[in-house]
């Protein structure tokens, strides 16, 4: 309850005072006191003996639960176990109490203790209080009361006719969005105080307001396709706004502009209403309102700025909104010492130490230091370069804290103003941490910002003798102001673009923000890069469409075909003005350019533990698996049980495209019953992969103390011909992995431009037709065109293709409430055998009159990496070649095997003068020893010429063993063919076990058919025994067997 401050303690607060009874005189004490000696037992002695047999009834049942056990003849193990766990429930119980009342009455001393002392917690100061440095405004905040009910109405109209309409366009489940409600409330912003920093340009005038609003501010919003309402009900906004006034110029109003932002991040507070509601809606649901408050926050602070203009035809407009840094500071962590302990094992009985970073932040710009573990005194010796805008009002801040698994631990802070720093030029100190105990020592420089490029050359060589971590030392930095755009051309069937600038220099990629609904947009946004060195970096600049992936404007103007845009929407006019029916597709210039990322997840080593047992005493390990994010598209490893240091070796595979900026998330969990635990997270630029084609890196995890990521990625290069396509599935037989899904060899691109002679609906109306494209589970559905029978969809899609020779392209058309209107099947081997592998032009459609034109474009996935290139090398020329082929190899890196494991393979694989099968037929065999995962590996190929026994072909299937054990952890069997005396396996089998016992195995490789489908007798076609000793298993040739003569019979 609130006190105010000047009530007296009442007799509740004084544990000595005597309490009456409500109903009794005070006088009732003092007679009862004097005559309590003479007065009878009474009621209170029935009570008492009450009280005696109660307390002895309970202690009575303790003994029933023992009295029935010996009734029952259980052992007194029984009654100590639940004795035990009576005694533990009551202990806990006991303590939690106890921690009620302490927090009950710590919560009551701070009470007594804020009412007696902070006589002014709930009072304004008064008018005639001033600071030193900031002036009351009381005559500002009368003017903002009397105000504030017409910015109430400014903020309606504003919200409704400009936020709403951009809501709406920024994503189609919001095309609903309105706001129901818009009150600011009664209760207005507050100037707590106001201070002039005089000394500055002539030209400006510069104030620093203490913001404080507590509001009840009520905004309700509806997005009515979803039935969902939420809103904000009370807000908190405390911060120090700055003004500027400039330029100061010598007609009316003086002032030619007003520029305001919040120096530092200001304390912020939203009482959200419906919150969970909104997030539910498809497309939010990756967002939190942490993440919400954290953007509203760092809208309003440096380097953003918002700005009004008081004069028309204002001069520098861009430079106002977006000023040059005043200079850069260069911030050297290096060290700290004194550091408090925050680790405690058991219960707090042995102290341990701290796993101390840090956090440097300077206006939005922070950066996060590398973990300590276990050190008091860190060593960091880490560089970071920030730029400064205002000075003085920025500050430096460095926070330290303990890196925890559950919540980091507070170690300390200081603060240093810019200003300092410009003054110094460089500082060299050891700055103490308040809220904490302890110092960090920084070295800080300032560098100013020069107009020209005569010292260039003098900071590259000054920076190549300068050792920065993490990022190499700048030596220049760029602003970049994108002021608008015009006359962008419009989408197919003349609608509105998004258009949005994408701007990238190196592997650092910034994005405007997306301009709805606008061919002539108006963006007013500055970007700033760091440069190594100028003189060999670029800038890319893109032009996208959000709804659209593909980069419609390239960066340099004047390119040709730099504003050709298609529009092939229907036209409308006379039969005479109708264009003629194409006979061929027109696609975008960037249809079929996509290239296939295969991302190879190995392992990981120093993960941090998160399983913890008996309440945290016993530190377990970690159940640990990969989560990857690309393009829209997420994948997931398998879980890895009670290990630190995983192995997973799984093969992912994802199209993408080649706009700069992309970027490979990588997270890493703990799989837990509840709630996965997190592990680390890193992302990957694909800038290398993409130009280089290969990358091969253990990566550090960040935001945890510990732990590193082992991946590969590799850029699998399409090609417009099959003459590779055995090659490359040979190839993918051995380098995929036991635990992943089967690797593609082909990339088939569609591209559906239209459709004719669709049938009508009942009636003479015409359907709304929209086709669906599959090929195996992955299908794509294109837009619904309304009352037409001849749609134009004019819209391609991707598809990875595991086998060419055995799946097809699947097409149906379906009418919006009419069902199918026709389909279509394609198999993949007739575009194997056209020209380029491509086929273009008018299909007829199954069930139904109409026809579509399509266009269908497959291409080889070939490896760099793999052997591939080598065997397609080699084939091509003579044997004397081949000798040279290890050269070619020598210095090509590996993704599951070495390439001249693999190269062998190939080379030594189906020689062109291949034995005759013997009597019994013939088994094709891959064996080899993978030396990375210490496994042994046979690929059974397939058989030929199989003996026929009976009347009808057998069914075979081959069953290894490794000898000499005989139980079945070595046996391994194949899938069984039906009919065939030429089956075709293609299958993979692994055994793990050392090189050296490897060498002292035989393979038993025995070809079987089933005798009937009642029987478990099997007959034995054949088999064949290889003495490993005699294989070079780092060859790993595929060669054909002769199957010899068994006349046992067995059993699988």
């Amino acid at each position: 309850m609130d006190r105010s401050p000047g009530d007296r303690p009442s007799p509740v607060d004084q544990p000595n005072a005597p309490s009456d009874p409500p109903d009794q005189p005070p006088t009732a004490h003092a007679k009862l006191d004097q005559s309590s000696g003479n007065q009878p037992a009474g009621p209170g002695a029935a009570g008492e003996a009450l009280a005696v047999l109660t307390s002895f009834g309970r202690r009575l049942l303790v003994l029933v639960p023992v009295y029935l056990a010996g009734a029952i003849g259980l052992s007194v193990g029984f009654v100590l176990f639940g004795l035990a766990l009576y005694l533990g429930w009551r202990r806990v119980r006991e303590e939690k109490e106890r921690s009620l009342r302490v927090a009950r009455q710590l919560l009551d001393d701070e009470e007594r203790l804020t009412t007696k002392t902070l006589y002014m917690s709930h009072r304004e100061l008064p008018a005639w209080v001033s600071f030193p440095d900031v002036e009351k405004a009381e005559w500002l905040n009368k003017i903002v009361a009397q105000v504030w009910p017409f910015l109430g109405q400014y903020m309606e109209k504003l919200l409704a006719e400009t936020v709403a309409p951009a809501v709406r366009g920024s994503n189609p489940h919001l095309q609903t969005f309105t706001f129901t409600r818009v009150e600011l409330g009664e209760k207005p912003l507050r100037i707590v105080g106001v201070r002039v920093h005089p000394g500055q340009r002539k030209e400006q005038i510069l104030l620093d307001l203490n913001i404080s609003y507590v509001g009840d501010v009520q905004i309700d919003v509806e997005v009515k396709k979803y039935f969902c309402k939420a809103g904000v009900k009370g807000m908190q906004l405390q911060g120090v706004l700055r003004v500027i006034l400039e330029p100061l110029i010598g007609n009316l109003p003086i002032v030619g502009a007003v520029s305001m932002f919040f120096i530092r991040r200001p304390t912020l507070d939203i009482n959200w209403t419906g919150m969970t509601n909104l997030l539910d809606i498809p497309g939010l649901s990756s967002l939190s309102d942490t993440m919400i408050m954290d953007s509203i926050a760092a809208f309003l602070v440096l380097p953003n700025r918002l700005l009004v203009p008081l004069v028309p035809d204002l001069q520098d407009v861009a430079q106002l909104r977006s000023p040059l840094p005043r200079g850069i500071i260069r911030i050297h962590l290096l060290a700290a010492r004194g550091l408090s302990s925050k680790d405690k094992y058991i219960k707090g009985l042995i102290e341990g130490k701290s796993d101390p970073y840090a956090l440097v932040r300077v206006g939005t710009q922070t950066f996060c230091s590398r973990v300590i573990d276990e050190e008091l005194n860190p060593q960091w010796g880490e560089t970071y370069e920030v730029m400064v805008h205002e000075v003085p009002g920025q500050e430096i801040e460095v926070e330290v804290f303990d890196k925890d698994p559950d919540k980091d631990d507070f170690l300390g802070r200081m603060k240093l103003d810019v200003g300092k720093v410009l003054q110094a030029g460089v500082m060299d100190e050891w700055f103490p941490l308040q809220s904490g105990q302890g110092q960090v020592h920084l070295r800080l420089e300032w560098l100013s910002l020069l107009p020209d490029a005569e010292k260039l050359e003098q900071v590259l060589q000054w920076n190549r003798g300068v050792s920065s971590q993490p990022e190499p030392p700048s030596a220049a930095i760029l602003v970049v102001y994108l002021d608008r755009a015009q006359d962008l051309p419009l989408k197919k069937g003349n609608k509105e673009p998004n258009p949005m600038v994408q701007l990238s220099i190196q592997d650092v990629t910034q994005e405007s923000k997306t301009v709805y609904n606008a061919n002539c947009p108006v963006w007013e946004e500055a970007f700033r890069f760091f440069l190594q060195d100028p003189r060999s970096q670029e800038l890319d600049v893109q032009l996208l469409y959000l709804d659209s992936s593909e980069v419609r404007f390239p960066a340099v103007p004047g390119t040709p075909g730099a504003w050709d845009l298609d529009d092939e929407s229907p036209q409308t006019g006379s039969s005479v003005d109708a264009p003629p029916r194409p006979s061929h597709t027109t696609p975008d210039s960037n249809f079929g350019t996509e290239n296939v990322l295969r991302i190879h997840v190995l392992e990981a080593q120093d993960l941090i533990a998160k399983d913890r047992f008996l309440g945290g005493l016993v530190k377990g390990k970690s159940d640990p698996y990969v989560k990857l994010k690309l393009g829209g598209r997420s994948f997931r490893s398998r879980v890895v049980r009670e290990d630190l240091n995983p192995r997973w070796n799984e093969v992912f595979e994802v199209i993408i495209t080649s706009i700069p900026g992309q970027e490979l998330e990588v997270e890493v969990f703990d799989k837990d019953l509840d709630k996965d635990d997190f592990l680390g997270r890193c992302k990957v630029s694909l800038t290398t992969v993409l130009n280089n084609g290969f990358l091969d890196e253990w990566l550090t995890l960040e935001d945890v103390p510990s732990g590193r990521l082992h991946l590969c990625l590799e850029r699998l290069t399409p090609r417009p011909t099959a003459a590779e396509l055995e090659e490359v599935l040979q190839v993918n037989s051995l380098i995929q992995t036991q635990k992943s899904a089967e690797l593609a060899a082909a990339l088939l691109s569609v591209y559906l431009e239209r459709a004719e002679d669709l049938p009508l609906r009942k009636g003479t109306k015409p359907p709304s037709p929209y086709a669906t494209i599959a090929v195996g589970d992955t299908s794509h559905k294109t837009k619904t065109v309304s009352q037409t029978s001849a749609p134009v969809w004019d819209e391609s899609a991707s598809f990875l293709i595991r086998k060419p020779n055995s799946e097809s392209l699947e097409l149906q058309v379906q009418g919006e409430g009419t069902g199918a209107l026709g389909s279509l099947s394609l198999p993949l081997s007739e575009l194997l055998v056209a020209d380029r592998l491509c086929l273009d032009h008018w299909f007829m459609l199954s069930n139904g009159p109409g026809q579509v034109l399509l266009r269908a474009q497959l291409r080889i996935l070939v490896s760099q990496h793999s052997g591939v290139e080598a065997y397609s090398h080699s084939y091509s020329h003579s044997s004397s070649s081949l000798s040279e082929e290890p050269e070619l190899w020598g210095g090509l890196p590996h993704i599951t095997s070495s390439a001249p494991e693999l190269r062998q393979r190939l080379t030594h694989s189906d020689s062109p003068l291949e034995a005759p099968a013997g009597p019994l037929g013939q088994v094709k065999l891959t064996v080899w020893y993978y030396s990375e995962e210490r496994k042994l590996i046979s690929i059974v190929h397939s058989c030929r010429a199989l003996r026929q026994n009976g009347r009808d072909p057998p069914d075979p299937y081959v069953s290894l063993l490794l000898l000499p054990d005989k139980n079945r952890g070595t046996k391994r069997k194949s899938s069984q063919k039906k009919r065939t005396l030429n089956p075709e396996f293609d299958e993979r089998f692994e055994w793990e076990l050392p090189l050296d016992e490897a060498l002292r195995r035989k393979l038993d490789v025995s070809v079987k058919s089933s005798s009937s489908f009642m029987s478990r007798e099997r007959e034995l076609l054949g088999k064949v025994q290889l003495d490993l000793t005699e294989i070079d298993l780092s060859q790993g040739a595929a060669q054909w067997y002769d199957l010899m003569d068994d006349k046992d019979k067995g059993s699988s």
